[in-house]
């Protein structure tokens, strides 16, 4: 169903781990994109790593009494058949409409996840079976936990489509970055001049931080005036 996944070249996850989400936000900004920010998308327990990859999407929409029954669950179109399609390196993002009060994963979907490889979830809803979630491992970011099963108020319909989680649109195969500041979005077509940009930000950002901690004042500094920016280059040059 939908967009073929794609995978995430290693070389990107390993210098996306290095970013923070906070730094892709603001690189995302200066090429005009507000709104990548994943809003209820909050870290399950702390502590958990940054995580990177692709969007695997998930669609609910509001629950209707003939499609929402737990026999749903052995239906073709099912959560359950869209984490067999899941590949390893993903992350599924689930777009559960913000709702609360209906778990829309649980132990059992989340370690079958873990065992296929999938590198996180991220959604604007809610999980269940709390202790076995965090005993799978698997890196959750949601707005907490519910005992009501996902019928009781969501009917999944479609996965490898687009959504919408936490207000943001979210394509199959655009890339997410998740850590203890939430999940940003990184659109698919602007991943490698996103990748250049933020790497040099966190540089930029990193001497700033040294500078600051041996005592030098805002003004000029941060954001940096045309003199602190020709130190900086002179710094840079012997690093890079």
């Amino acid at each position: 169903m939908g967009a073929e996944p794609l995978a995430l070249e290693p070389d990107l996850i390993r210098v996306f781990r290095g970013i923070t989400t906070a730094t892709l936000a603001t690189v995302l900004l200066k090429k005009g994109l507000r709104n990548v920010w994943m809003r209820g998308a909050r870290p399950l327990q702390p502590g958990q790593p940054r995580v990177v990859g692709r969007a695997f999407t998930l669609r609910f929409v509001p629950a209707r009494e003939d499609l929402a029954t737990p026999a749903s669950w052995g239906a073709p179109i099912s959560t359950r058949a869209a984490i067999e399609a899941m590949p390893a390196g993903c992350i599924a993002v689930a777009d559960a409409m913000g709702v609360v009060d209906a778990g829309i994963f649980g132990d059992i979907l989340c370690t079958r996840m873990k065992k296929r490889g999938v590198a996180g979830l991220v959604t604007d809803g809610v999980i269940r079976d709390l202790a076995g979630v965090l005993a799978t491992g698997l890196p959750v970011w949601c707005q907490g936990t519910a005992a009501p099963a996902s019928v009781t108020g969501l009917t999944f319909v479609a996965w490898q489509e687009p959504i919408g989680c936490g207000g943001v649109a979210v394509f199959p195969n655009d890339v997410v970055v998740v850590d203890s500041d939430g999940a940003v979005l990184i659109p698919a077509a602007f991943l490698n001049e996103v990748v250049a940009a933020a790497v040099e930000q966190e540089r930029q950002e990193g001497w700033i931080m040294s500078q600051v901690e041996a005592g030098a004042p805002l003004p000029g500094l941060y954001p940096p005036n045309e003199e602190t920016r020709a130190r900086y280059e002179a710094w840079a040059r012997t690093v890079r």
